[in-house]
């Protein structure tokens, strides 16, 4: 039996760690993973490869110049330089940017995936940090699903909350009848948690479903998102069209009397606007089912009997986040609540709504949600903050002014780019467009332990440490266990870890002992383990002392003694259990929303048909329709320099799927390289051809490392890609303002030339200056 105090977390499982001469030589899943993630194997080789930072390096034009030569960030070499030479130009540049512009210049930029670990959770310790030096101009909401977080509290509660909450898989098993998954349940999503996915069960949970004979119904213009049901039923819907649809199903429940309408008196409000608005009254166009069927390439049949099958039987609808992360990705969302009320199953076992089984490794485990330590990271004194997926508007427009969930906002003017944890290059929009914001800020500081475009494209960077190198706790909501991380191997070469980091920058601008509080990282371990301790128990949850739990490597908490139904209590009695909406009810109208005045959003799920027009106009250009899926390989852009990842390449680049019709009409083979364009720029990628694609659509994964051909020319041909070089940085809407990558056109054509080299993984150049 292999040791437990071998284990580490990690976003996609936990593993035990073989070492040998202080290299990693086995990562084993753990054997109570039900289906393991294979993006563990790629982190032996990496941790120690060639794209590893060994120290710390500032870019040559910054260190002999300083801010004035922020046109060279990504072009230019780079030198290594000592900690204490690096610390001492970044504590400086802290300190000057602080009093010449206030601390609302400096630009706190992080996302929670660096680190399954609750102390060295980068995140925190880089919010912690910025805090306690006066504060920063953050970023709220996530890429992931920006315009679900904004609406979803206008009409029926929070996503968080909302997403911890779902109905469990075991009561789905026992009493759904029928799955609408809107968007798909892709097993490659479900692959990872944030702080950390120690039993992978989505795939298991299908199984048993479909064993008893659950209906699944896949609704998406992709086959494959639902691969591990093999007799799942799929509507093969136009990308961008699932709100007609929703629409639609809405308004063939009401003509044809399928509607609950003692729920939706007892529990919901805004019903007759809504009615108005689907029948026509406001507009002079019903939302019927032959309005939607050219719009979503589904026949109106196949709409109505869709809408009278979820009637029949007790019926779970689940929307993926994908859906929203498109213009106007707001009203999916708004349109599936409305469908769901109208059925009148919310609250049911095994019916209802859920926003998200399969995004990640959590919504339906049936297990308890505690979520484990916390590193207390303080209060912000400064209170400007942007949606994050607005950060190239901040960089080029400081000042500007923008329209934000009903409020009107203004950018700060960003002098100071600090980010640890996360890569913009991977997961931002218009990555051309980002290159030249990127440049405006007068010095840009990364922690990290690769040199991805993020690093090659900063000023100051410093190596850190990654999970196999320190000592930490991994916990995550719904995980179920609490895993000693202990560390395996050396810090690499020079490498440090954040804390350490962040301690000794604190101790040259004044406030160590306030970052710090006199602790070094093992006493924080032991420290937030006990402070977590009230929280396991309101959560039903003893936790042994610290020094046992550290010995004894893991701990599995007992299962709920009664499984979840997603919103059970709010159906019971909306009196005493109201959600926390204006009504305490689900809002098919929103007075809120509608006094905001957006005309894209008005008060009730809408339909924009300028937006369709806009996007028809697009199509004329650009045929293709990409949609930029999650990856199977890796988590978001970490380890594609593995080797699980950069075995599935083609030539090196990532794949590409498309529908035989659309490979065969441009001479477009099996593993040919092609190049995908647009008028943001371009990329190359590997061929796949495959009819579980609907034709006129194209779908490759995120996370390809950018890799610019020429990182001088502006809208250089990315060689490696990354779709996020031809995505529209352009909000969802005025009241989400999240990203929109899922409406993108394209032209595909094959590549004729010699294939460039590629260079993503590979090292900057570095030069020695003579003292």
């Amino acid at each position: 039996m292999q040791a437990e105090n071998k284990l580490t977390s990690t976003h996609w499982g936990t593993y035990h760690v073989d070492t040998a001469d202080d290299k990693i030589t086995a990562m084993t899943p753990v054997a109570w993973d039900k289906n393991p993630s294979p993006i563990g194997q790629s982190m032996p080789e990496a941790v120690t490869g060639n794209t590893r930072i060994r120290r710390p390096a500032v870019r040559l034009g910054y260190l002999q110049h300083g801010p004035d030569s922020r046109e060279g960030r990504g072009k230019e070499p780079f030198v290594e330089v000592s900690w204490e030479k690096a610390l001492d130009l970044l504590a400086g540049e802290l300190h000057s940017v602080k009093q010449r512009h206030g601390n609302q210049a400096i630009f706190g930029g992080s996302y929670g995936w660096g680190s399954a670990g609750r102390f060295h959770h980068v995140q925190s310790q880089l919010h912690r940090f910025l805090k306690g030096f006066g504060g920063y101009t953050a970023s709220t909401n996530t890429y992931s699903s920006a315009a679900g977080e904004r609406i979803l509290p206008h009409i029926i509660g929070p996503l968080s909350p909302l997403h911890k909450q779902h109905t469990h898989f075991s009561v789905l098993a026992e009493h759904c009848e029928v799955f609408v998954a809107i968007g798909g349940l892709p097993l490659r999503n479900s692959q990872v948690n944030v702080g950390g996915a120690s039993d992978h069960m989505l795939k298991y949970w299908l199984e048993k479903m479909q064993a008893r004979g659950v209906k699944f119904i896949n609704v998406s213009p992709v086959k494959n998102d639902l691969s591990a049901v093999s007799n799942a039923q799929w509507l093969p819907v136009k990308p961008g069209t699932d709100t007609a649809l929703l629409l639609a199903l809405c308004q063939t429940l009401i003509s044809e009397d399928l509607h609950d309408t003692a729920f939706i008196a007892s529990h919901t409000v805004g019903f007759e606007p809504l009615r108005q608005y689907l029948n026509g009254e406001t507009d002079g166009v019903e939302k019927n089912a032959a309005w939607a069927a050219p719009l979503t390439g589904l026949s109106a049949r196949q709409i109505t009997e869709l809408a009278r099958t979820m009637a029949a039987q007790r019926t779970m609808v689940n929307i993926s986040w994908s859906l929203q992360r498109s213009r106007q990705g707001e009203q999916a969302y708004w349109a599936t609540v409305a469908l769901t009320a109208l059925l009148g199953q919310i609250g049911t076992p095994g019916g209802g709504l859920a926003f998200g089984y399969a995004c990640t490794n959590l919504a339906g485990a049936d297990r308890r949600s505690f979520s484990g330590p916390r590193l207390p990271a303080g209060e912000n004194n400064v209170k400007s903050i942007i949606p994050v997926a607005r950060l190239s508007d901040m960089l080029l427009n400081p000042g500007g002014e923008y329209q934000f969930d009903g409020r009107q906002c203004r950018y700060a003017d960003i002098r100071l780019v600090y980010w640890a944890g996360g890569n913009a290059f991977h997961h931002h929009q218009d990555l051309n467009r980002l290159a030249e914001a990127w440049r405006r800020p007068e010095t840009v500081v990364v922690h990290e332990q690769y040199w991805t475009a993020q690093a090659k494209f900063s000023d100051i960077v410093l190596p850190a440490t990654t999970v196999l190198e320190r000592n930490d706790i991994g916990s995550g909501s719904h995980d179920g266990f609490m895993v000693a991380m202990r560390q395996h191997i050396a810090p690499f070469a020079g490498a440090r870890d954040d804390y350490a980091i962040f301690s000794d920058l604190a101790a040259r601008l004044g406030f160590a002992d306030k970052f710090t509080e006199g602790r070094n990282p093992e006493q924080w371990l032991k420290h937030i383990y006990d402070e977590s301790r009230p929280r396991a128990e309101k959560d039903g949850i003893d936790l042994p002392p610290f020094d046992e739990f550290w010995q004894q490597g893991k701990l599995e908490f007992d299962r709920p003694v009664t499984p979840q139904v997603f919103l059970a209590d709010f159906r019971a009695d909306p009196q005493q259990y109201p959600l926390s909406t204006p009504s305490g009810r689900i809002e098919l109208f929103s007075e809120t929303i509608a006094a905001f005045g957006y005309s894209e959003c008005p008060g009730y799920p809408y339909w924009d048909p300028r937006e369709y027009e806009f996007q028809q106009q697009q199509s004329e250009q650009w045929p293709l329709h990409m949609l930029s899926s999650q990856p199977a390989t890796r988590l978001h852009s970490q380890y594609d320099h593995g080797s699980i990842s950069r075995r599935t390449k083609i030539h090196g680049r990532e794949p590409l799927w498309m529908h035989p019709d659309d490979a065969a009409a441009r001479d477009i083979t099996e593993g040919s390289v092609v190049k995908v364009f647009n008028q943001r720029g371009a990329i190359l990628a590997g061929a796949r051809i495959s009819d579980q694609i609907r034709p006129g659509v194209i779908q490759i994964a995120t996370g390809a490392w950018y890799d610019p051909q020429d990182p001088a020319t502006p809208g250089s041909l990315d060689k490696h890609g990354n779709p996020n070089v031809l995505t529209e940085d352009r909000g969802s809407s005025r009241l989400g303002q999240g990203c929109s990558a899922q409406s993108c056109k394209v032209e595909i054509e094959r590549w004729q030339q010699p294939l460039p080299e590629i260079t993503a993984f590979s090292p900057p150049e570095f030069v020695t200056l003579s003292e």
